[in-house]
């Protein structure tokens, strides 16, 4: 004991204090109470008025141990601040039970009944359902008892897992359209299938959303094995994917997707050139899991689809080397709230003496914004924070999950940026093309619903914005875990020393300890002080290999004695069971054991030049598995993997379809396959010896208290502190949490106003915490600050969107019909007369007295425009026009007659091709203008926020700018359609490589092809 204590000790070298030597030693004793630190009387506090501050001291412990008895233990800081929130008067669901106990009741009133119907009798039942609910759709409530009984009777044979009576409610819930707050470990995987197998019996699809690639596919190799079961088909969509194999699992009855697979679908859908290239259905029903990761914290940010505009510049480099050179405050201000930097009048006078310019803001060099984007990079963007380098790349980290964002680029110049400040290559700049938030994406389904476990404290937002009613789903058995209070330090070295020691006291008496971290800088941190006090522990976080690996090390968090470190990635999808999980350990066995001999190697697209691409393996680190396999069972895995790659052929299987294969052989589903049946064997045999070791090593940790989360920074949100409590205490199990938080995190910092500063010169004493009640209350409201300026800023950006999305129905119901139909005839003559009666109201305005008709003026513009009306005089329009009316109803009819006669032309050289060019035309014309109205808006929103200063509501002004805007590019788009359309001329080209092509395959051999060009 004395040999650990003394090396905890010189761990914290960096502070001689004898005061924190006896600290740490009590820490570290067993016999140590649980409440972190002791209150006690300190002759040397601040002052004497300030006796409300009571500094926790542990110099005088000879006094503390003598008086052990008589001391009264007092609340570590902060008082329980969350746990104080939820605990009194929490809704812990049994309104909701009660709701739903009648529906309840008669579904399990069918349990016998389905037990002792076959397996085909089910899918039978199945067909009977998906007829009824055809026939009438609006009847699928009527349906719900039966239908759910027959899910929870194919999950027990499939997966031998039956869900429970508060999975039932969830499911209901869902069916109903509300968010269902399910606590973490209640099995929400499992309950989206029960309303999603309901929904889909319409035939009209359902999409159950989840966060990552991850999920998705397990959630659909594991729980679609139900639907499947009843017959019913289910798709997955990963990224990879080639547009064929996206459709066909669009159209399957059961989709899983990514909540940005989805949206970025739905964009390049509304950017396809054909209908082939379409992969989405239509919306119908969707469950999103995560729900509030999805629709509240990525809901900030758009979804933005963007193509190459001009090649990088090398300002980006130069700016870099002059915001490097600029100091903070001195050339430039930076405000971390809003995430915005300005320029100093001294650092507006250097630039341009450095950059030899007169004007920062000179448009046609724009070097304010190089400028401003080089200190945003230096500042407020920092490596392995908000994004990590692999190769010679830089990608994204997700402030929310922790996760790489593979593919995602910051815009307006920002990523560039960011590539200049490490020296990287700059890679394209972008323009938008697409664009859609998250809000405005997932209010187009009819019917919209969400789970997560942690919804409540967000219920406003999700009833004002989703009109979406959050309800509390009662737990299957009753939470017995313990949260700590609070322990605030001044600054983040004690905090730190003191997260050392906690997981150290924890991890001597044998707990599971799961820490968690707001960045990878602060895990890689924590490791390495970590690994100085000789504590074994893994690491989860954004680094790729990690990321790997985060099955297997989340298999393990609840081992005893087992030490995770991980990012905001713990807190989704995962569940951390205590012992260990056998079967999933048993799983992993054999993968590591069968992939290898089936699985094709894959030409893997790699970012590093200098390094060859690294060999696929699916090795796991032997320490995760509790024990050695036996000889026996070792030998039934060998032959049950040798007779999998003779009937599946060697090393020939995709991956995907390998792991679909071994998730299926990993549960209980029915089957007729040999392989298959020997893999599940093979499994059985292996889980069954895991499971004698975790089921003991279970015990021992529920014994130790079960699994400790330490917290090592309050978050932006009281709902993701309480995601990361969640990990604790799953379905019944004793657990603990406890935050430690200092007075210098960014949170409070940035958020925590003049009070929290005040209160840092006072605490002098950087290592010892601190207990006040005005502190708590200081803190409390910096986190409820938080909450509110990041729900005004979702709030704002869903009123700004709420302008563009009406305007994006139009456009792309429009282009949607352009693509779709048949025959654009009748779109265009629409075209061609509202044309005319722009140019007649342009040259002769409907006001102008008849006498002062310029019709000389009308007649050139007309034959600018179309020379198929070349034959127009003066005199003929003068007596086709005794009134206004009477020459726009004559020049629409002309104008008609023109599209009509150039049709005829056209399809006369060259059959079908008028429908092609028409449809091609619209298309890009479409799409060339609303990408510049996308780009035109943008300005308009940077500059209606000044208007403001003017006593203007700048949303007003916005609206009421976007719409002239989007009036002006909808007669643009008419104007430059039909344009081009009159003015197209199909220019006869020999082509003798297509002639051969043609007449080669049989077909009759056309004797030239078509090419067109419209001439503008």
């Amino acid at each position: 004991m004395a040999l650990a204590s003394q090396s905890h000790v010189n761990t914290f070298s960096s502070s001689s204090s004898p005061i924190l030597t006896s600290k740490f030693h009590q820490f570290l004793s067993p016999n140590f109470t649980p409440n972190l630190l002791l209150s006690t009387e300190c002759t040397n506090s601040i002052n004497s008025t300030s006796n409300k501050h009571r500094l926790y001291r542990s110099d005088c412990s000879h006094r503390v141990i003598s008086n052990r008895k008589a001391r009264t233990v007092t609340s570590a800081a902060l008082g329980g601040l969350l746990g104080g929130i939820f605990k009194g008067g929490a809704d812990t669901g049994e309104a909701t039970r009660q709701q739903y106990a009648a529906t309840v009741q008669l579904i399990n009133s069918l349990e016998a009944e389905l037990s002792s119907v076959s397996d085909s009798g089910l899918r039978e039942r199945t067909d009977e359902l998906k007829l009824r609910a055809r026939q009438e759709p609006q009847a699928l409530d009527s349906l719900l008892p039966e239908a759910f009984a027959i899910v929870r009777e194919a999950s027990k044979r499939v997966l031998g897992l039956r869900p429970f009576d508060v999975q039932l409610i969830g499911g209901m819930v869902l069916h109903k359209g509300e968010i269902a707050e399910m606590r973490t470990g209640e099995g929400k995987t499992l309950v989206a299938i029960l309303p999603a197998y309901l929904n889909a019996l319409t035939g009209k699809g359902v999409h159950i959303v989840t966060v990552n690639d991850y999920l998705a596919r397990r959630d659909c190799e594991w729980v679609g094995q139900v639907a499947r079961f009843l017959g019913l088909t289910v798709g997955l969509i990963q990224q990879n994917m080639t547009s064929e194999e996206r459709r066909q699992n669009y159209l399957c009855d059961i989709t899983y997707v990514t909540n940005s697979e989805l949206g970025f679908d739905y964009l390049r859908d509304n950017l396809a050139m054909s209908v082939d290239e379409l992969v989405i259905r239509g919306f119908n029903y969707c469950v999103i899991d995560e729900v509030d990761s999805i629709l509240i914290d990525e809901a900030r940010t758009p979804l933005i689809i963007s193509g190459p505009a001009e090649k990088p510049s090398e300002h980006y480099y130069k700016a870099a080397k002059i915001a490097a050179a600029f100091e903070r405050d001195i050339h430039y201000t930076v405000d971390e709230k809003q995430k915005n930097v300005l320029l100093t009048e001294q650092g507006y006078a250097d630039a341009e003496e450095v950059l030899e310019v007169k004007d920062l803001y000179d448009p046609r060099e724009q070097w304010a914004s190089f400028i401003l984007n080089a200190i945003k990079a230096k500042e407020l963007f920092l490596r392995d924070v908000n994004y990590i380098i692999r190769g010679k790349e830089v990608l994204i980290v997700d402030e929310f999950s922790g996760r790489v964002m593979q593919g995602r680029r910051w815009s307006d110049g920002l990523h560039q940026a960011v590539e200049a400040k490490e020296r990287l290559p700059i890679q394209n700049e972008t323009v938008t093309l697409a664009s859609i938030s998250y809000q405005n994406f997932f209010l187009q389904f009819p019917k919209l619903c969400g789970m997560t476990g942690t919804a409540a404290t967000e219920s406003s937002e999700f009833e004002s914005i989703y009109k979406l009613k959050v309800t509390i789903v009662p737990t299957n058995k009753p939470m017995i875990r313990k949260d700590e209070s609070d322990v605030v330090f001044r600054a983040t070295n004690g905090k730190w020393q003191a997260v050392v020691v906690e997981i150290s006291r924890m991890n001597k008496t044998g707990r599971p300890v799961l820490v968690g971290t707001t960045s990878v800088e602060q895990s890689d941190l924590l490791s390495t002080q970590l690994r100085e006090a000789g504590i074994t522990h893994e690491v989860l976080n954004a680094k790729p290999e990690n990321v790997e690996r985060e099955a297997e090390i989340v298999a393990q968090s609840g081992r005893l004695g087992a030490v995770t470190i991980a990012t905001n990635m713990a807190g989704r999808g995962t569940d951390i069971i205590l012992g260990g999980n056998a079967e999933f350990m048993a799983r992993l066995k054999l993968r590591e054991l069968l992939m290898p001999s089936v699985v094709k190697p894959t030409e893997g697209v790699f970012v590093s030049v200098k390094k060859a691409p690294p060999k696929k393996t699916w090795k796991v680190s032997e320490r995760l598995f509790p024990c050695a396999l036996s000889e026996k069972t070792s030998k039934v895995v060998e032959e049950a993997v040798q007779s999998a790659a003779s009937s599946w052929g060697r090393r020939a299987l995709p991956e995907l379809e390998a792991e679909e294969r071994l998730s299926y052989a990993c549960e209980k589903g029915p089957t007729q396959d040999e392989v298959i049946a020997k893999l599940r064997q093979s499994f059985l045999e292996i889980a069954k010896e895991y499971k004698a070791y975790t089921e003991e090593e279970k015990k021992k940790v529920v014994a130790a208290g079960g699994l400790h989360v330490v917290g090592t920074e309050r978050h932006e949100s009281r709902r993701i502190d309480n995601q990361l409590r969640g990990r604790s205490g799953r379905q019944g199990d004793p657990g603990s949490t406890r935050f430690f938080l200092s007075l210098e995190d960014n949170i409070f910092r940035i958020f925590g106003g003049d009070r929290i500063q005040g209160m840092m010169r006072a605490f002098r004493v950087e290592d010892l915490p601190i207990e006040s009640k005005m502190l708590t209350k200081a803190l409390d409201e910096a986190q409820r600050k938080v909450e509110n300026y990041f729900f005004d800023i979702r709030k704002q950006l869903f009123e700004y969107d709420e302008v563009l999305n009406s305007q994006r129905d139009r456009v792309y119901t429009e282009r949607r019909r352009a693509l779709e139909s048949e025959d654009l005839q009748s779109l265009l003559i629409e075209y061609a007369e509202l044309t005319m009666d722009d140019i007649l109201e342009a040259n002769i305005g409907p006001d102008t007295p008849k006498e002062n008709w310029d019709f000389e003026k009308l007649i050139a513009k007309l034959h600018q425009y179309c020379y198929l009306l070349n034959d127009l005089t003066p005199e003929l329009l003068a007596t086709n026009s005794s009134t206004y009316d009477e020459l726009g109803n004559y020049l629409r009819l002309r104008g008609r007659e023109a599209y009509l006669q150039k049709r005829d032309i056209v399809d006369r050289e060259a059959p079908g091709l008028m429908k092609e060019a028409e449809r091609f035309l619209i298309l890009s014309n479409i799409d060339r203008l609303w990408k510049e109205h996308l780009q035109a808006l943008k300005f308009v929103q940077q500059a209606v926020g000044l208007r403001g200063y003017a006593q203007r509501d700048p949303l007003i002004e916005y609206k009421l700018e976007g719409y002239n805007l989007f009036i002006e590019m909808m007669a643009q788009i008419r104007r430059n359609v039909i344009y081009s359309i009159y003015q197209f001329k199909p220019v006869m080209v020999k082509d003798p490589a297509k002639t051969r092509k043609d007449g080669s395959n049989g077909s009759v051999p056309p004797a030239s092809s078509v090419s067109s060009e419209a001439k503008v």
